[in-house]
């Protein structure tokens, strides 16, 4: 082997430290991911795998840029491409698991998880670049620019994590348990009508029971828009029944601008219903910044 095609010291050690960094960063986010991909102990593998190889990808970039191996950097390249497969791999299977679920997720809820799938590899790769580039621009002992690099590469963790954190429901609405009321066929919370589906002695008898209702209020008038979303509710809705379970039936109706969710629960537990709907992520696809709406424009006078 020519002396020339083996890995210098300080460039081995620059990469193996801003892989590593760069794992670690995605290995911080899988907890979070979570509640979004199911299975334990497959999800959390693929996950880890899928970061750390992105990791290796943003600590070879400054090697192989300094050696001139340019036919690498069109294999780096190529390779980045490959996590747009990752997301359409992980929104094809979202879509096959719909009929196996309480309630479907939608396919607003699904193309947000499969997008968040993809970027959380390129969190790996950014704090990866960003170790390896502080390594190489300090020239100093390795020891300093290992915790320098660590420091800088779990710095950009942070700011790239805030940059992209999502809101949830909890941030635009409140919540209170609603009271179920049943009047001949048609079903009631807090006097508002629901539905008339519950004319069944059986379905009278599940609501009565063993019924649980939520009632979504939003904070402001004009978060009706996200709240009444199909989408969202539909995530909403899919994430109660992950969280309680559904026996038999789940109704959604909007009334005087409040959500309402009412369904026969396996676990019968308002404050996790509660605390679940709460947690569930705004979809980037009905997000809107109301303060960038030109009322003059809504209004039909474009100005």
């Amino acid at each position: 082997m020519d002396s020339s095609d083996i890995i210098s010291m300080p460039y081995l050690v620059m990469i193996v430290t801003a892989t590593i960094i760069g794992t670690l960063a995605r290995a911080l986010t899988i907890k979070q991911d979570y509640r979004q991909y199911p299975s334990h102990p497959n999800g959390y593998l693929i996950h880890f795998v899928t970061g750390a190889l992105a990791a290796a990808l943003g600590a070879f970039i400054i090697p192989t840029l300094m050696t001139e191996n340019f036919v690498a950097v069109t294999f780096l390249s190529l390779a980045i491409q490959q996590f747009r497969e990752v997301r359409k791999t992980e929104r094809d299977s979202l879509r096959d698991l719909e009929e196996t679920e309480y309630t479907i997720r939608g396919d607003s809820y699904i193309d947000g998880i499969a997008k968040t799938f993809e970027a959380r590899n390129y969190f790996a790769l950014l704090v990866a670049f960003a170790t390896s580039v502080t390594m190489q621009l300090l020239n100093l002992s390795d020891w300093i620019e290992i915790v320098a690099g660590t420091l800088i590469g779990l710095l950009v963790f942070v700011l790239l994590r805030r940059f992209t954190k999502g809101k949830q429901v909890k941030d635009i609405a409140t919540i209170t348990q609603g009271e179920i009321e049943i009047k001949g066929s048609e079903l009631y919370v807090d006097g508002l009508f629901v539905t008339n589906a519950a004319g069944e002695e059986e379905a009278k008898k599940f609501f009565s029971e063993e019924g649980i209702a939520a009632v979504i209020h939003p904070r402001e008038p004009h978060l009706r828009i996200v709240l009444e979303h199909f989408g969202q509710r539909q995530a909403v809705l899919f994430e109660a029944t992950r969280a309680i379970g559904k026996k038999r039936y789940c109704f959604q109706n909007l009334m005087d601008g409040r959500v309402i969710i009412v369904l026969v629960p396996i676990v019968h537990n308002f404050d996790l219903l509660k605390e679940t709907i709460l947690n569930t992520p705004l979809l980037e696809s009905v997000k809107k910044t109301h303060r960038l709406l030109n009322a003059s424009v809504v209004g039909g006078k474009n100005k």
